[in-house]
């Protein structure tokens, strides 16, 4: 059920997971017109699978965190990205390839909630994302997110 932000707190932490097909990935590198001889390769057959970006991983590990049923129907729009002052500033690392079809069970965990006005909040949320070897592959802090403290009236997810 969704949570408001008065509902959220830090430590809090939610699951899913996620695949990326061959032609999810084809759509992003279309949309996103990255040039990159990585992907300009000969086709792989339909057994093969295709190394995915990794902007296009965390675009993915965004949208399905916006999905969440304790997310959906809040007012969440994409603050920015922090580096972390515990992580030396830095704020993103990828750790293993990912790869179309690569099963993915992300942790996301609220690391910051704090108050920007009388309308909005700030929820800084970590992600951390495991392959289905059980393989850490990437890792993600301060993702900000600020968020309506009353959200609108919304209908499910589909």
């Amino acid at each position: 059920m969704m949570k408001k932000f008065s509902q959220i707190d830090i430590g809090a932490e939610f699951y899913a997971e996620v695949v990326i097909s061959a032609s999810d990935l084809d759509a992003y590198l279309t949309f996103s017109r990255i040039k990159n001889i990585v992907y300009e390769n000969a086709k792989p057959s339909e057994q093969e699978k295709k190394m995915v970006s990794g902007r296009a991983i965390l675009s993915r590990i965004e949208g399905e965190f916006t999905r969440l049923e304790e997310m959906y129907g809040n007012l969440l729009i994409f603050y920015g990205i922090d580096g972390d002052p515990n992580w030396n500033n830095r704020q993103t690392r990828f750790l293993k390839p990912v790869y179309t079809g690569d099963i993915l069970k992300v942790k996301y965990k609220i690391s910051e909630k704090r108050e920007l006005d009388d309308q909005f909040g700030l929820l800084g949320v970590d992600f951390e994302a495991v392959n289905q070897d059980n393989k850490a592959v990437v890792i993600s802090n301060r993702n900000l997110y600020r968020i309506k403290k009353d959200p609108p009236m919304h209908q499910e997810p589909t």
